[in-house]
């Protein structure tokens, strides 16, 4: 009898707690001193995109301060003075640079990785409340090797008209790799962990990355790991996305799984995401895909802010602001719930300024 009298008033206990309130987030002192990041425009819609969260942050007061540079993806290498900012601040805040097409010219992208050994590639691709899509309940984070494997750019020419490029897979940046993948899954109670591959074929390099993961996996009981080879992984990923939870994959493989779950859930141009390393981190728009768009849509001034907006808010919980990235978060997935400010790609023809402006207005 007691517990069917307790029933009503536990009902009307919680009933009164305020849902959007969690425990408070406790900072150590001085930890409200603004930040340094250093900010890359980049090519095309890059400008538009950081601009965008330039007027959001300043319009949140968030306790950031950006060191702005000019880098361009037909530049030789990115200025050292640019790679200092970022060894300086830690962290990093860029737009898409273009890559040239063959020439000789290596994708300042890959020389940044290297350079701050930037080693792992996180996008987290998931369904947004309001954004129609083929298939619900997508939430799948792809975890990306991001210094070597077909990356490497170990190529030459052999003799005229044949062209030797070099895979290469080390023990070393497999097994760290793997690392981070269940240390996040861990720290962010997720339950399992794929790992991609193609060790039927390539049994040696991919056999052996295989190796590294099972090895870290054995560490952490209490998360699920399994495995799948990266072609039945993409047939899978279109059919039944909903699977999947978080993805570890050599270089290659995650560009192309991450794209492929970007599109999946929404778009390249809602998807966030970052790469980090043991000191420094550079957040960007998730997927490559579309990151530096057309001349079409800068002309137009319609480049869709969300990525990069939300890739801002991982950001700003990488940074320890916690209540910031939260607020930006709401914010951004509320204009995306009331659908009345939304780019082409998302259905709609809002230019960037008047979604920046909707976030702005949406900010509580």
């Amino acid at each position: 009898m007691a517990t069917k009298r307790s029933a009503p008033l536990l009902k009307h206990f919680f009933s009164r707690l305020n849902p959007s309130r969690s425990v408070t987030y406790m900072p150590r002192p001085g930890d409200g001193t603004p930040r340094g990041v250093t900010l890359i425009p980049g090519d095309g819609i890059g400008p538009l995109v950081t601009g965008a969260v330039e007027q959001v942050m300043e319009a949140m007061h968030a306790p950031v301060y950006f060191e702005k540079y000019e880098v361009h993806g037909d530049m030789k290498a990115v200025p050292s003075e640019v790679v200092e900012s970022v060894r300086k601040n830690k962290v990093c805040l860029k737009g898409g640079l273009a890559t040239p097409m063959g020439g000789g010219v290596s994708s300042l992208n890959v020389q940044l990785r290297k350079e701050l050994d930037l080693y792992a590639s996180l996008v987290n691709c998931f369904n947004l409340p309001g954004l129609p899509t083929r298939h619900e309940n997508v939430d799948i984070v792809v975890i990306r090797e991001n210094t070597e494997g077909e990356y490497s750019g170990l190529e030459h020419e052999v003799v005229p008209g044949v062209v030797e490029s070099l895979k290469v897979i080390t023990k070393f940046c497999s097994e760290r790799i793997a690392k981070y993948a269940f240390e996040y899954a861990y720290l962010n109670n997720r339950k399992k962990v794929t790992a991609v591959h193609k060790a039927n074929i390539m049994k040696l390099a991919d056999g052996l990355f295989l190796e590294s993961c099972r090895e870290v996996a054995t560490r952490y009981p209490g998360i699920k790991y399994n495995e799948i080879i990266v072609d039945n992984c993409c047939m899978q990923l279109v059919s039944k996305p909903e699977q999947f939870d978080v993805m570890v994959t050599p270089n290659l493989y995650g560009n192309l799984v991450a794209n492929t779950a970007a599109g999946i859930a929404g778009g390249t141009g809602v998807m966030p995401g970052g790469n980090v390393g043991a000191d420094h981190a550079v957040f960007e728009q998730g997927a490559s895909a579309g990151n530096v768009g057309n001349e079409k849509v800068v002309e137009q001034q319609k480049a869709n802010p969300v990525a990069l907006l939300l890739s801002s808010a991982m950001m700003l919980r990488h940074l320890q602001f916690p209540a910031f990235a939260d607020r930006l978060e709401t914010a951004v997935k509320k204009v995306i719930l009331e659908g009345k400010y939304r780019t082409k790609d998302l259905g709609g023809t809002s230019t960037t300024q008047e979604v920046v402006d909707a976030v702005i207005d949406a900010l509580d």
